[in-house]
């Protein structure tokens, strides 16, 4: 619950609901530019919701809590610096550019998945997160700076706060044989 709180937060501080019009006088958004934009918002939220439904549907209390560590970590790091920096957006529509939240969210979503699950899971969130990075570049919603140092902050909080759930669990792993078959073997501890 803490996380899906942290993530509607984020999304609400992040201008999600900008109207696509023109922001400055001399910019305007492309029609590729407003379905990247929008994309990136949907993801932003996407993200972290469908990893905390995971998450409760396995159960793992202790992945949630350093889920929600991580998750108040980034978003707290990035609106203090959004607010400290006060960089002008590409677009021209505030000065709230750097770090880029959407990629501090989402990378902070992919390495917790990749700690805490494995890469079975991280490798695709990540391939979600950079896209979002990307696409905030593309819209003209940050420089590339700005999502540098958001993909840094969200991953260095997972980094920080997740621990891998196969070791806490004592996961073993074993294969099986009598020379005709074979069996995958596992076992851990709840």
């Amino acid at each position: 619950m803490v996380m899906l709180l942290l993530v509607i937060c984020n999304a609400a501080a992040q201008d999600v609901v900008v109207p696509d019009v023109a922001i400055s006088d001399d910019f305007r958004r492309t029609s590729a530019q407003k379905g990247v934009k929008a994309s990136t918002d949907v993801l932003l939220v996407a993200m972290p919701v469908a990893t905390l439904a995971g998450v409760l549907i396995a159960q793992d209390w202790e992945g949630l809590k350093q889920g929600a560590l991580t998750a108040a970590t980034t978003v707290g790091t990035t609106m203090l610096l959004k607010w400290v920096v006060n960089e002008r957006r590409p677009d021209g529509s505030n000065y709230h550019s750097f770090p880029s939240g959407h990629s501090s969210s989402t990378f902070a979503t992919a390495a917790f998945l990749q700690r805490r699950y494995g890469w079975k899971f991280g490798a695709p969130a990540y391939a979600l997160a950079t896209y979002t990075a990307w696409g905030r570049v593309f819209a003209k919603r940050h420089h590339w700076w700005d999502v540098v140092a958001g993909a840094a902050i969200g991953a260095g909080s997972a980094y920080i706060f997740t621990r891998p759930w196969a070791r806490d669990h004592n996961l073993s792993v074993a294969p099986l044989t009598d020379g005709r078959t074979f069996l995958l073997s596992a076992s851990f501890t709840l």
